[in-house]
Order: structure tokens, then sequence, then C-alpha cells
């Protein structure tokens, strides 16, 4: 043998030719490769999934933002424009023309409600030339009304026999100011009870709920309890101007008779029209608009 043959092999050298006459050793044989039918790993099988459907790269959803509207249709956004453009050329027009129209372009499936909106000629950071009542409709609102009062003696009698739906004294009182019941929409209270009553400022008062004799809802010793609950409870309503010196308020339902909402309108403006400020110079009213629930406005000329 030669002396080659005892030198330790480097690592990595190419192994040396068998000598002649010895047979050679065989090659390792490669690792041996995964049947086709083996389970594929549950992770692989979603990446081809989506490798297959063309979703490479997951595309977050985007949250919906509160208070944001979903996007209108093509259809939708060019019939509102046309109807926005014919009412603008149309200009102001009178209180009949005015429900013949708003009821032609009802689209809502429910019963949308009638809104008038006055914008009046007030200073509104003068207290004296704010502007606030009630008016019992002639054909009411559509819709029924929680009606509350505060009372004691013989008045609670009378108010539950006219309809109201809470009636309560000290009780009363106390369970709106502990318990926060505020389940009803129209607060009224008799004379004596406001001493008590008047604790609930707080509560009442940012809800607009506060019984107060400028809307009527505070029925003095010679007054009719009785007489005032039938009224709120058949649609007596209440505006107030708010900051930027404009009304808000129903007058109806589209459901309405035509005859019926033009005379609710026409009453509620005489109304305001009729508790113009002192203070008040120049125009009381300078437009208003009438409109539905899911409706644009329409001018009115008054």
């Amino acid at each position: 043998m030669s002396k080659d043959k005892d030198k330790p092999k480097e690592s990595g050298a190419a192994p040396a030719p068998a000598p002649v006459g010895e047979p050679a050793v065989p090659a390792a044989a490669p690792a041996a490769s995964a049947p086709a039918d083996a389970p594929v790993p549950a992770v692989a099988a979603e990446k081809s999934e989506k490798a297959e459907k063309g979703d490479s790269a997951e595309v977050p959803q985007q949250k919906k933002k509160p208070g944001v509207p979903p996007r209108r249709g093509k259809k939708l956004r060019n019939h509102l424009k046309n109807v926005a453009k014919k009412l603008h050329d149309a200009g102001p027009v009178s209180v009949k023309q005015a429900v013949a129209e708003l009821k032609k372009l009802k689209r809502a499936k429910f019963d949308e409600t009638v809104e008038i909106h006055i914008n009046l000629g007030i200073d509104p950071t003068q207290s004296d030339q704010m502007v606030r009542g009630a008016i019992p409709l002639p054909h009411g609102i559509g819709k029924s009304v929680r009606v509350a009062v505060f009372c004691q003696g013989d008045n609670v009698a009378k108010a539950q026999a006219a309809g109201a739906d809470v009636v309560g004294g000290a009780d009363l009182v106390e369970r709106v100011q502990k318990q926060n019941f505020l389940d009803f929409d129209v607060a009224l209270a008799s004379q004596d009870m406001m001493g008590m009553v008047s604790r609930l400022g707080k509560v009442l008062g940012p809800r607009g709920l506060m019984p107060t004799p400028k809307a009527g809802t505070v029925v003095p010793a010679s007054g009719d309890l009785a007489a005032a609950v039938r009224e709120f409870k058949a649609g007596k309503v209440e505006y107030r101007s708010d900051k930027t010196g404009q009304i808000h308020a129903g007058v109806g339902k589209m459901s309405f008779d035509e005859t019926k909402l033009v005379e609710n309108i026409n009453a509620f403006v005489e109304q305001v029209r009729s508790v113009k400020p002192s203070g008040v110079k120049g125009n009381f009213i300078n437009g208003v608009v009438l409109s539905a629930t899911m409706s644009p406005g329409i001018r009115l000329a008054v």
C-alpha cells in the first residue's frame, strides 16, 4: 500500500477514487421525498388557498366611523341633486304648494315627521329677545305624548282622569332625583309644587323638560290642570329659540291630509309671529323652511 492511503482524508475534499481491483463504495442515497398524499399542515394549506385566490396580502377592514352615513348610490345622488336644483329655482312658495311638493318627495318607508324651521331676526345673546312658548296645534302632531304631572292633593285625581301617564308629588320628585326617572316627554307642575320641582333643574333643564310658566307647563292655582294635561296629550307643541336664533318644531306627519298640515303650519307661524320681543328691530321672521325627516327643505313665502 502507498503512503498516501495512510493519510487522513481532508474534510470537504472529493473522495479519492477506489484503487484498482477494489469494489467502489456506493454513494449515499438522497433523502426520500414526502409522499404525494401526505397531509399538508393547516398553515401551509391556508397560504396555498390564499395564493390560489389571489389574496397574497390581507387588506384590513376599515372600521365604520360613528355618525358618518354610508355612501349614497349614483342614482340617488343624481336624484337629490335634481330635486335641490328644482327647489332652488322655484324659490319661496306658498304653504299649500310646499305641502303638495313635500308629499311628492316622500321616499322613506316610515311615516316621516313634518318639520318647520324658522330663522328669527333676534340677538340670541340678549336674554330679553329669547322666544319661547307652546301652542296646541289644531290637528295635533300625530304621535302619543307621555305626560308627567307634579302635583298633590285633589289635583292628583284630576290629572289622572285627564289622561296623565305619571302623576306624583314628593315621591315623583325623589324618583327623578335619585333614580334618574325620565320616562316622559312633557312635565307639568302645579304652582304649589314648584318649590320641590325646582331642585330638579340640573336633571330636567338640559333635556328641555323643566316646567316653566312661559311654556305653559306650570299651572297656577287658579288654572285648570286637567285642561293643560289634555292639551299636551292632544299635541301641544313647545318651541324655543336656540343659540343661533332659530326655532325647530314638528307640526305633523306625512300621513296627514294636506289641509290639516296647512292649518297646523299656519297656526304655528302665526303663534311665533305674535310673540315678537319688544327689543327686536326690523324683520322678526327672516325665513321659514318646511321639510320632512328624510327630505330636503322647501322655502315658504310667509
